[in-house]
């Protein structure tokens, strides 16, 4: 059903750290412009869980103005079900293409409430839904014997695999074959996700790099892998600003300098500073300075 590079969209802010619709607009068509095949919106990168659900719901149609044809994904993160139920309502009835589900961020349920919890808010938001499989930051691991028990409810669709071991994707596809669109979420095994089987890429680093994160799509998909890998081994460093606690001020920050939009965050998060600011500034300005030609796709 989905496939392809989904960047999960950073949140932009104003100076008074309202919602910037504007700058939203500016860096969400930056992403379908580079070829991008959906977007999902307020997910950690896109520092869901300090909104509102009025605020979400306003980003979400930002996404779905951008995307047109094209998937708009809202996150569900709730700590309870009651609450996760309610926003996957008003999803619906905003637009949304369809749920990106993370299990309780606070209370880390065991499976039988994981799979239980899943179904419910699936159900009340009555759309297609991607899993959103994440044990390092979660502490909740949706295994392939949990996706089993979730296969014969046909919300959910799609998987995205963020359990840092990429033996993990093979497991799934030797477990149930075609029946979840598999999608990679940690950005620095992007590549190696997509060489065993994965159809897609939830993408971070792509905000400020989307054409490169395209191109390694698009060209694994064409099996032109040296190609792939050249661009891949050239993103590395950037990639794994992804993999860590400052994943929203580090990506921020690539933002800052590569396609020049802001690094405003809502507290408790604060901008880097300092030494930490000065390292990853080093990384991309590093990175650009002998960014890669993107071959004809």
């Amino acid at each position: 059903m989905w496939k392809g590079v989904i960047p999960a969209v950073t949140t932009k802010f104003k100076e008074d750290i309202s919602l910037d619709h504007a700058e939203m607009e500016r860096c969400f068509a930056l992403q379908m412009d580079a070829g991008c095949h959906g977007l999902i919106a307020c997910g950690t990168l896109g520092e869901g869980n300090m909104l509102t659900h009025d605020e979400r719901l306003e980003v979400l149609k930002l996404c779905k103005q951008a995307t047109g044809d094209k998937p708009a994904l809202l996150t569900i993160s709730e700590p309870g079900e009651r609450e996760a139920c309610a926003l996957a309502k008003r999803a619906k009835a905003a637009g949304a293409d369809g749920l990106m589900i993370v299990p309780s961020p606070i209370y880390h349920t065991n499976p039988e409430e994981t799979v239980a919890t899943l179904k419910a808010i699936a159900a009340a938001g009555d759309l297609p839904v991607m899993i959103y499989s994440n044990r390092v930051g979660y502490r909740v691991d949706v295994t392939p014997e949990m996706m089993v028990q979730l296969a014969d409810d046909n919300h959910f669709v799609a998987i995205k695999e963020s359990s840092d071991d990429i033996r993990r994707t093979t497991e799934i596809f030797n477990r149930l074959g075609d029946r979840y669109d598999v999608f990679t979420g940690v950005d620095n095994l992007g590549y190696e996700a997509l060489c065993v089987g994965a159809v897609g890429w939830v993408a971070g680093l792509v905000v400020a790099f989307p054409r490169e994160t395209v191109a390694i799509y698009e060209l694994v998909k064409q099996g032109r892998h040296a190609e792939a890998l050249k661009i891949y081994r050239w993103f590395r460093p950037l990639l794994d600003l992804d993999v860590s606690t400052f994943l929203v001020q580090q990506i921020k920050l690539a933002e800052v300098l590569a396609i020049n939009s802001n690094d405003r965050v809502r507290k408790p998060r604060l901008p880097l500073a300092g030494a930490h600011r000065s390292r990853v500034e080093k990384i991309v300005r590093d990175a650009l300075a002998v960014r890669p030609a993107i071959p004809q796709l």
